[in-house]
C-alpha cells in the first residue's frame, strides 16, 4: 500500500483546515447580514434592470462560446459548430458553479469524448481555452488597474502605485504572449504527454478580444445591478480581483470569496444589503439558471451516446 509523503499529508491537512476556517467566517459572517433588507432589495429591482441582465448574461455565455469555437479552428477538428457551442456553453456554466478543473475541463473532456474527438486534441482544446480566457483577463485587467480604476480594501494595504505597475506587468504579460504567438507561429511544444503549437498572431488576437469583451460584459452586468453610484470601471476591476481571490481559494463558484471583496472594495457608496442583494441576483442569473439548462444538455447527451471509453482525468 502506497504512502503519502509526510509533506503532502501537511498540506492536505492545511487545505482542510483552511476550508474549515473559510466554512466558519461564512458562517459568522452570513449571521451578521440584515437578510431582511437584502430580500428588500432583491424585491425592488425594476424589470427593466432584469431584462438587462438576462440579455447581457446571454451575451456573456455567447462571447465565452466563441473560445471552443476559436478552438475548433486551431485544432482542426470537424465537428459541428451548433454542437462545439451548446458543448462550451454547457462547460462554461458548469465550471462558473464546480470549478475550472471538474467542471471547465472535466465536462469538456467526457462531452467531446461522447462527440468523438480523441483524447490528444481535446486536451489541445481545453489548454486553448483556459489560455483564452486567462489572455483576455490580463488584458482587460491590465487596462483597468494601469489607469488606476479600482482602490484596494483598507485592510489589504496595497498603494494605487503597486496596483497600476501590477496593470503594467499584466499588459507585458498579454504583449510576451501575442508576441510569442507571432514568433513562434506553428511551433510545437509538448507539456506532460500532450502536444500543443503555438497559436497564429490571428487567433491569439481573436482570443485576447473575445475573453476581454467576456469580462467586460460580466463587469456590466454587475454594474447594471448595483445601479447608480459606481463607475463600470470599478465595478469590472473589483470582478477580475475577486475571480483571482476565487481561483487562489479553490472555493467552489466563489461562494462568500467574491461577496467579501466587492463588499471590502466597494463599501462606503451602497449599503451592504443592496451590494449582497446585486451580487445574490448575478449569482441566480449567471450560476444557476444557466447550470439547470447546462446539466439537462448534459443528460440529454449522456442519454443518446453510445458506451464509449472513459476520459482520463484532466491534468
Amino acid at each position: 500500500m502506497s504512502r503519502r509523503p509526510w509533506g503532502q499529508r501537511v498540506l492536505r491537512a492545511m487545505s482542510v483546515l483552511f476550508l474549515l476556517l473559510v466554512a466558519v467566517l461564512l458562517v459568522r459572517y452570513a449571521r451578521a447580514i440584515d437578510w431582511r433588507a437584502v430580500a428588500s432589495a432583491l424585491v425592488a429591482l425594476p424589470a427593466s434592470t432584469l431584462v438587462a441582465v438576462a440579455a447581457l448574461t446571454a451575451a456573456s455565455y455567447l462571447t465565452c462560446g466563441g473560445y471552443d469555437l476559436v478552438a475548433r479552428r486551431y485544432t482542426g477538428h470537424h465537428l459541428p459548430a451548433r454542437r462545439v457551442l451548446a458543448i462550451s456553453l454547457a462547460s462554461y456554466a458548469f465550471a462558473m458553479n464546480l470549478g475550472a478543473v471538474l467542471g471547465g475541463a472535466g465536462l469538456r473532456y467526457r462531452m467531446y469524448a461522447r462527440s468523438g474527438l480523441r483524447n490528444g486534441t481535446i486536451a489541445r482544446i481545453v489548454a486553448f481555452v483556459v489560455a483564452t480566457n486567462w489572455v483576455g483577463y490580463v488584458v482587460l485587467g491590465g487596462v483597468l488597474f494601469a489607469a488606476g480604476t479600482l482602490t484596494a480594501p483598507a485592510g489589504l494595504r496595497v498603494s494605487p502605485a503597486l496596483l497600476r505597475a501590477l496593470g503594467v506587468g499584466m499588459l507585458l504579460v498579454a504583449a510576451a504572449y501575442l508576441g510569442a504567438c507571432a514568433a513562434w507561429h506553428g511551433r510545437t511544444f509538448h507539456v506532460r504527454g500532450h502536444h500543443f503549437r503555438w497559436p497564429s498572431p490571428r487567433l491569439a488576437l481573436l482570443q485576447a478580444v473575445l475573453a476581454s469583451v467576456d469580462w467586460a460584459l460580466m463587469g456590466a452586468l454587475l454594474w447594471v445591478l448595483l445601479g447608480d453610484g459606481y463607475p463600470w470601471t470599478l465595478v469590472t476591476a473589483t470582478l477580475l480581483l475577486s475571480a483571482v481571490a476565487t481561483a487562489l481559494l479553490h472555493v467552489p463558484a466563489g461562494l462568500g470569496v467574491a461577496e467579501a471583496v466587492f463588499i471590502g472594495v466597494l463599501a462606503g457608496g451602497k449599503p451592504e444589503p443592496h451590494i449582497l442583494a446585486a451580487l445574490l441576483a448575478w449569482r441566480a442569473a449567471y450560476y444557476l439558471i444557466p447550470l439547470v439548462a447546462a446539466v439537462a444538455y448534459y443528460v440529454h447527451i449522456e442519454a443518446r451516446a453510445p458506451p464509449g471509453p472513459e476520459p482520463p482525468a484532466p491534468g
